[in-house]
């Protein structure tokens, strides 16, 4: 048995944010908690939506107490936030970071036996759906308006936890480019690696069946096509990475990751590396590692990615091919995939047990050890 969970409602397109108001309106709410980190608000991007708001009589409050990777601490003043404005919906803008933080908040509101934030780690068994959420993306990578996960970080222990409940999809997603148009080209860049790795690793899970695997291979070409114009702001290439991240998200949401997202966790946590520019900077080794594994899988990703002839090629070499398509990409985009002056030798191994603990590792096609792990950090190093 498979399950796919999706949102109830998405819109997607320039100038779709347009809705919002509407689908607060027809679902008979009355005030919305608006979620999203200080830097979008300080330029201007928050208040396209709650201008909006503004012009349809909606009453709101502003949250902004969100760091780049979330943490507990961001989750506790949000809830008491939630509390106080009597808001009844989330609209939430920004990257995961706003989003994860308004599933926490959403999920502890409705699930209040939850309020410690770190009973949410793994497949927690909330009793109600969390409160109802418009999910706005400003980067086009993490898909976490359509996913049923989210991350939270735990700076006490250093690590992030991942989050997983069906209760947590927001309800409406409104998938806008011209939000993300104001995305710096570095950020653009780790944010579509990011959504490429969700595409490549939900592909090749343990999990992954049919319908995921047309998801993903649609992201992967749409996403290879349209990444280097993303990076370069024309309104081809984010339109395009806005729907292939999407898609990506439709995917992996429903079958899981692999030891690239696990390893990737652990960088973020130890040293603040953004989420997309560790699993970039990891994603080639991480496919070498995993290639016998996954049958004749790189040759289709191979295939997706623009790589002409597969047909005609052996497994090594169709498998060497999607590889270095990847490692290109990322090149093109400015990520270097190295991790020397990054990760310290004195934290290896403890990074290794933790990366291995992450939820995310037992969906990746190959069974990993702590030395594997160990091994692929230094083989970046």
């Amino acid at each position: 048995m498979a399950r796919i969970m999706l949102n109830e409602t998405s819109y997607h397109g320039a100038g779709c944010i347009a809705e919002i108001p509407g689908e607060i309106q027809r679902r008979g709410l009355k005030k919305a908690f608006v979620c999203s980190d200080p830097d979008l608000i300080k330029f201007g991007i928050t208040s396209k939506v709650t201008a909006l708001l503004d012009d349809a009589n909606i009453p709101y409050a502003v949250f902004s107490d969100i760091k780049p990777n979330p943490t507990i601490e961001n989750v506790k003043s949000g809830v008491e936030a939630f509390r106080a404005s009597g808001a009844d919906c989330i609209v939430t803008i920004g990257g995961g970071s706003s989003m994860d933080t308004a599933k926490a908040i959403g999920i502890i509101i409705t699930n209040p036996e939850f309020a410690d934030v770190r009973s949410l780690e793994g497949v927690a068994p909330t009793k109600n759906p969390c409160v109802p959420t418009i999910a706005v993306p400003t980067t086009a990578g993490t898909a976490a308006e359509v996913t049923i996960n989210y991350v939270i970080t735990d700076v006490e222990k250093k690590r992030k936890f991942v989050c997983v409940d069906a209760h947590d999809i927001p309800v409406v997603a409104v998938v806008d480019p011209e939000m993300m148009a104001s995305m710096p080209a570095s950020l653009t860049a780790a944010t579509g690696m990011d959504a490429l790795t969700h595409a490549i690793e939900g592909y090749i899970t343990k999990g992954a069946w049919e319908l995921t695997d047309m998801f993903h291979i649609k992201a992967i070409e749409i996403i290879s096509r349209s990444l280097r114009g993303a990076v370069a702001n024309t309104a081809d290439g984010r339109e395009g990475m806005a729907l292939g991240q999407y898609i990506a998200g439709m995917g992996f949401s429903n079958v899981g990751l692999g030891v690239d997202h696990s390893m990737a966790h652990t960088l973020s946590a130890y040293y603040d590396m953004p989420h997309g520019k560790a699993c970039a900077t990891l994603l080639p080794a991480v496919m070498a590692y995993n290639a016998d594994a996954t049958g004749e899988k790189y040759r289709e990703i191979a295939r997706a990615m623009g790589v002409i002839g597969v047909d005609a090629m052996s497994q090594e070499e169709y498998r060497k091919a999607a590889i270095d398509a990847v490692a290109k990409l990322a090149e093109d985009v400015g990520i270097v995939c190295s991790l020397r002056g990054v990760a310290k030798e004195e934290d290896i191994h403890q990074m290794s047990v933790d990366a291995y603990n992450d939820a995310c590792r037992p969906g990746n096609p190959k069974e990993v050890t702590v030395e594997d792990i160990e091994a692929l950090y230094r083989s970046l190093m």
